[in-house]
């Protein structure tokens, strides 16, 4: 199964449909003891009266998908609950994953874009494209994406790892960060691996992407080689870092996540030999 983004297609609604209902940022699902599961359309009940911005944003193999926010405050069914995207992420399949990030963004930016930036005149939803527009100055404001890089550096046969205070599970991970106005991805790689770890890297390769909707990030992932370099943590992003080989590796990210991945690509072409 794979999450396709959609826009402006017109669906019939039946009872199979998915809703992805986002309230305060978090995603309401249906709870029955242990596990979690998607809003179909008959666990709406009195929810429906209460939804804003209801539409149709893609499909799940073959399943439509709607998305819709729920004013905060507003009760929640019976058997209904909250759950931040994190806290779902592990528990559900990789594409409602991708499907409730996607939701959550495009509810976030219809909430902060209600209002031109210019004017201050109500804006309006586009009908020829995923857009917003001011009436009166004619300005579109598009679902914001902030591009970020993460990066498997590799010395020999072991990989750098780093880990800070401010990750909210206590894991090491490759490194990333964001791009800056002006900067080309790989200028960003060089640059936030040396700021926060004191390494300098070459031999760059694209690795792969990921949507990553904490809260609004396009993911690039490359690897790199070390080319030199003392490990030096910054203190602010960074609290420790160190090389680690694929068979002593600390806890790290899920594999739900391109991080994950990146740190399996490492196991896989390194590990030793039996």
């Amino acid at each position: 199964m794979v999450f396709k983004p959609a826009y402006n297609e017109l669906q019939p609604r039946t009872d199979a449909d998915q809703w992805f209902v986002i309230q305060d940022g978090e995603l309401v699902v249906r709870e029955i003891g242990d596990r979690v599961s998607i809003l179909r359309s008959p666990d709406l009940g009195p929810l429906e009266a209460s939804l804003e911005d209801a539409q149709f944003f893609g499909q799940t193999d073959g399943t439509p998908c709607f998305l819709a926010g729920l004013p905060r405050g507003a009760p929640l069914s019976h058997g209904l609950a909250r759950r931040g995207l994190f806290a779902i992420r592990d528990v559900v399949p990789t594409e409602i994953f991708l499907a409730a990030g996607c939701a959550a963004q495009l509810i976030r930016w219809n909430e902060h874009h209600r209002y031109c930036g210019r004017c201050g005149k109500p804006t309006i939803e586009k009908t020829d494209e995923r857009a917003r527009e001011c009436p009166r100055c004619g300005i579109d404001f598009h679902p914001r994406l902030s591009p970020a890089v993460i990066v498997a550096v590799v010395r020999d046969d072991t990989l750098l790892l780093a880990t800070s205070n401010r990750f909210r599970a206590a894991f090491w991970s490759v490194l990333a960060g964001f791009v800056e106005p002006g900067e080309t991805v790989e200028e960003c790689l060089a640059r936030e691996v040396y700021e926060e770890v004191g390494v300098s890297i070459t031999n760059v390769e694209y690795f792969g992407s990921q949507p990553w909707p904490f809260p609004d990030s396009l993911m690039l992932g490359f690897t790199a080689e070390y080319a030199g370099g003392e490990i030096r943590a910054d203190g602010v992003e960074i609290s420790e870092a160190g090389w680690f080989g694929a068979d002593d590796l600390p806890k790290v990210p899920p594999k739900t996540s391109i991080a994950g991945k990146l740190i399996d690509w490492f196991v896989e072409t390194h590990a030793r030999k039996p």
